[in-house]
């Protein structure tokens, strides 16, 4: 875990009283809605349907203990008793009073929490694997570069009003866990021929109104030219960046017009001219931000202890060690994942009860730590293997131990026009829905790994283009139709789903999914092709024939 210093204490303190002045001349009327509106985007306070909603930042996915515990203090005092986690890694509280929002940000800057860059037309929260630092194979610690990238943008003087908002993922594994291809900038550290340690640059991904993966712009960027090089994207996109409508003001339209090559040269030729100066990184300066992250001081274990090895005698347990536990890197620790997917739950939605207890468990057997994944789960990524069989009855007992991860039902969604005031359509009453058509658990095993996403709008928050089964809320003469897609992707393989057919009513909806996979099971060649691999086959139609025929 990053530690912050001194600096950034003063700095959310006085981010902090700004804002409590800003929150006063609203109340009293000296700023109107309009000029109180860009002050409080710029600290991740947005006015919803029914309240204001503070999105507060977690860098990188990564949270202490104490954090995650201030966080459930928040939802408890301030809001409803719980918080949503995003597919940004961010958590969102969704009924906080404005009076009371300056004390809120007050409590949560004490441990280092704030909500700044959340929102607003600037470089936003940057992102990475939620198992970072853990997993086995990486190149170097994604979390270390995108610190350097969080340092670098906030309050970027010349980046704080760009043409649209602007989103970064980083990662460093052969299997892409931060979804980068569908990022404005997408970053993949890998080692040259040479060994040299250096990133694969793609730019031009996004999802929303026109969706677009990633076009590679540069193969290998040696490492300590990477803010000068972000600086040069960041400068030709400020620059060319359509600020005349709205909708085509994201760097991916900017790409897509001129074409991938076009931009890199004159990336490249904005680069030539900055690459040497202030912005070019040292082995010191990079050490030094490496030299702040606390690493766990793992003790000398070997796999399978015996009180793993006892505990993988209840069924119970074998189910969620299969599904939710991964490999560590450090022989005799594990990584854990934690659904927050229970069925007939919002998906993404933690109470502060269950906060409380996955921090007291990051405290007992997880070094403080825990992650945040953009799929809206939470993992404790330094578990000991021998500590396993207590967590999970310490995680079952608060109903945090749902063995669905990478299920059916394990449905990433946005909050939908349950809370948004731009969606559409409900999202979580649908997840909640077709989660409860595939409770059951041997069913939802025998499908294997298949990816729900909702979104309640055009603007993708639910990440519906790249689900294996994408649903996309849509308005049509005042009531909800629902459209679907199927076979996207947001790993290392990303692509956009391919519309199955016309758009379904709400009601529709559980009833069109069961055919997509009724279907599915008919149709794949063995137990061992996904259904992603399914559709990559046979393609869209044949789903299409057999489930329009039904309806």
């Amino acid at each position: 875990m990053y530690v912050y210093d001194e600096f950034d204490r003063a700095f959310l303190a006085e981010r902090v009283a700004e804002f409590r002045d800003q929150v006063g001349r609203r109340l009293s009327g000296a700023l109107s809605e309009d000029e109180f509106k860009p002050l409080r985007l710029m600290n991740g306070v947005y006015l919803q349907l029914h309240a204001y909603m503070l999105r507060i930042a977690i860098p990188y996915g990564t949270l202490n203990s104490d954090q995650l515990r201030r966080m459930a203090y928040v939802a408890r005092r301030y809001d409803r008793g719980y918080g949503h986690f995003t597919t940004r890694q961010n958590i969102q509280f969704n009924w906080i009073k404005l009076d009371e929002l300056p004390e809120a940000m007050a409590a949560l800057a004490e441990v280092g929490v704030h909500g700044i860059q959340t929102s607003g037309n600037c470089i936003r929260n940057v992102t990475t694997d939620q198992w970072a630092g853990a997993t086995p194979g990486e190149y170097d610690d994604p979390r270390i570069w995108a610190e350097i990238l969080r340092q670098y943008s906030t309050l970027h003087p010349e980046f704080t009003y760009l043409p649209r908002k602007f989103k970064i993922a980083i990662t460093a594994a052969p299997q892409d866990r931060a979804a980068i291809k569908v990022h404005d900038v997408g970053l993949r550290l890998h080692r040259n021929e040479a060994g040299e340690l250096g990133f694969e640059v793609l730019v031009g991904g996004g999802l929303g109104r026109t969706p677009f993966v990633g076009k590679l712009v540069r193969p290998f960027l040696p490492a300590r030219d990477l803010l000068s090089y972000i600086e040069a994207i960041m400068r030709v996109y400020n620059q060319y960046g359509r600020r005349d409508n709205i909708y085509k003001a994201r760097i991916k339209i900017l790409v897509h017009e001129i074409g991938a090559e076009e931009f890199s040269r004159a990336v490249e030729a904005e680069w030539e001219a900055i690459r040497e100066g202030a912005l070019k990184m040292t082995d010191e300066m990079i050490a030094e931000i490496r030299g702040r992250f606390l690493y766990p001081d793992f003790a000398a274990l070997t796999d399978n202890p015996p009180e793993l090895v006892e505990a993988l005698k209840d069924e119970r347990f074998v189910t969620w060690h299969a599904n939710s536990v991964h490999t560590h890197k450090v022989p005799g620790h594990a990584i854990v994942t934690i659904s927050l997917k229970p069925v007939g739950a919002p998906p993404g939605d933690a109470t502060a009860d269950q906060m409380e207890v996955v921090a007291d468990l990051a405290d007992r057997y997880g070094f403080r730590e825990i992650r945040v994944g953009h799929e809206q789960n939470l993992c404790l990524p330094n578990v000991a293997q021998k500590d396993l069989p207590a967590l999970w009855a310490a995680l079952d007992a608060a109903g945090l131990a749902t063995p669905n991860v990478n299920h059916i039902s394990d449905i990433i969604a946005c909050p939908g026009l349950d809370y948004c005031a731009l969606a559409n359509a409900r999202a979580i009453p649908v997840a909640q829905e077709i989660a409860k058509r595939f409770a059951d658990l041997d069913r939802s095993r025998g499908i294997g790994r298949l990816h729900v996403n909702i979104s309640g709008c055009i603007n993708a928050c639910g990440h519906h283009h790249v689900g294996h089964i994408g649903i996309l809320g849509v308005e049509k003469n005042g009531q909800e139709f629902y459209q679907i897609t199927l076979g996207g992707r947001a790993d290392e393989k990303a692509q956009l789903g391919t519309l199955l057919g016309p758009a379904v009513s709400y009601e529709q909806v559980p009833d069109l999914i069961e055919d997509v996979v009724d279907t599915y099971m008919e149709l794949r060649a063995g137990p061992q092709e996904l259904f992603i691999d399914t559709v990559a086959r046979l393609g869209v139609e044949p789903f299409k024939e057999r489930v329009y025929a039904a309806h």
